[in-house]
């Protein structure tokens, strides 16, 4: 009995609801994540656009050679299987993420038109903010013209892409005051749409080439590179049909 008494004793003074080791340690360990490494928390609402954030990131920073599924990952803080997961191999993100660049790219020169009155003006501030975002996201606006790194049949670059030419075509349209339908062309739209761009599309690579600096130089104190291009702009592309 006296046995009795002192285990019972013994067990009273435990404290209550105290949980066993192992028990303890279920408790501690939140359950994983798919995508997420062993040493860092997963800590993202929406891994995807996690990963093509810092995949932003890691392109403006290191170029599109530092441009891995790894360094994305260690970008994201997650295992380096999530990239796989969710964009099957690098020409699976690096697609995604030109076309979210073509999406603010059209964006940006949307809002400039959109603030602009007339052809003519429409025109100069959607060139202008052509150049103004590839200045401001130079990886982002190189990865967009690299075709050959891309897989141009992915929905979102399609339409992306898609909306970007229609623009194109809609603001050469306007500075010759006629309607140009992106998908049937005369000759003569098609070269000036052509004309536009290579104008625009070549002044953007030379400038981020520091190329343009010894003509900037030698113009007069003052003289904007804005200035430059909407000179070149009106002497070369705002020319009436037929002429």
């Amino acid at each position: 009995m006296a046995k009795k008494a002192a285990i019972a004793r013994t067990s009273a003074r435990k404290p209550a609801g105290r949980a066993t080791t192992a028990t303890a340690g279920r408790a501690r360990r939140a359950p994983r994540r798919a995508g997420a490494s062993d040493d860092t928390p997963y800590h993202h609402g929406d891994l995807r656009d996690a990963l093509l954030q810092a995949a932003e990131r890691v392109l403006e920073r290191d170029g599109l050679a530092g441009l891995t599924l790894r360094a994305v990952a260690r970008e994201a803080g997650v295992s380096h299987a999530a990239p796989t997961h969710h964009f099957g191999d690098l020409t699976g993100l690096v697609s995604e993420l030109a076309a979210i660049g073509l999406r603010q790219f059209n964006a940006t020169m949307e809002a400039a038109r959109a603030t602009s009155a007339g052809g003519l003006e429409r025109t100069v501030a959607a060139s202008k903010a052509y150049v103004g975002y590839a200045q401001a996201h130079p990886g982002m606006y190189g990865l967009m013209f690299r075709t050959e790194r891309l897989d141009m049949s992915r929905p979102s670059l399609c339409e992306a892409a898609h909306a970007s030419f229609a623009g194109l075509a809609h603001a050469v349209g306007a500075s010759r005051h006629e309607q140009i339908s992106e998908e049937a062309l005369s000759l003569e739209q098609a070269a000036a749409i052509a004309r536009a761009w290579s104008l625009v599309h070549g002044f953007t690579m030379l400038l981020l080439d520091g190329r343009l600096a010894d003509i900037l130089r030698r113009l007069p104190k003052g003289t904007t590179v804005e200035a430059l291009l909407e000179a070149m702009l009106k002497a070369t592309l705002f020319r009436p049909a037929g002429t």
